[in-house]
């Protein structure tokens, strides 16, 4: 799978686990969750997604 393909999947990984955290977290305490716990659950969440996908698909061929 190529780079840029690995890129958008992961970016969007991460910005749908940071959204949908910060809504549960909304939903469970009332409050706001603070941007940097949002954006490490996203980094988080992009660690698993991203060495997933370099493992997964077709190889590209070796030039």
């Amino acid at each position: 799978m190529p780079f840029w393909q690995r890129f958008l999947i992961t970016l969007a990984v991460i910005l749908l686990v940071s959204y949908l955290g910060s809504m549960l977290w909304t939903l469970l305490s009332g409050l706001a969750m603070p941007g940097y716990l949002a954006g490490l659950l996203g980094g988080m969440a992009a660690l698993p997604v991203w060495e997933f996908l370099k493992r997964v698909g077709p190889k590209a061929p070796k030039t």
